[in-house]
């Protein structure tokens, strides 16, 4: 077992099953899931966007990303207007809903996190993001 349990591949994918599924079901105490704080985050911090554009910003396919839009607008979350520049495009925008929601998946998120991350040190857990940066920036 030596041989699995030193694999740096093989603990990286066990530490993100369990942070996948500590996360999943903290946010299904909001009756949220990832792609909807993905989505909710950004229109927070980039403003009104198409849903191309969510679809790129998110990385959820542009297939995906109308059932999500049409489950947030279904919750008053975010609202759709037509692109006054492009009639056939629509604009997603964040709602006092949507942003009351987002502070809630915030939280919960937050809670996950200290879960997951509870045998680190503060120190430790800076170090891990700048490596799990380093890692991931290469690829994307």
């Amino acid at each position: 077992m030596r041989r699995l349990s030193s694999l740096p591949t093989r603990l990286l994918s066990l530490a993100a099953m369990q942070s996948d599924r500590r996360v999943t079901e903290g946010l299904a105490t909001a009756d949220a899931r990832k792609w909807h704080f993905a989505v909710l985050a950004t229109l927070d911090e980039s403003g009104p966007a198409s849903q191309a554009q969510l679809s790129e910003r998110t990385g959820i396919f542009r297939s995906d990303i109308v059932a999500v839009v049409n489950e947030l607008a279904g919750r008053g979350q975010v609202e759709r207007a037509p692109n006054p520049a492009d009639r056939r495009q629509n604009v997603i925008s964040l709602t006092a809903r949507g942003r009351r929601q987002l502070a809630t998946l915030d939280g919960l998120l937050a809670e996950a996190e200290d879960d997951v991350l509870a045998p680190l040190s503060p120190a430790e857990r800076a170090e891990l993001v700048r490596l799990l940066t380093a890692i991931v920036r290469p690829h994307e």
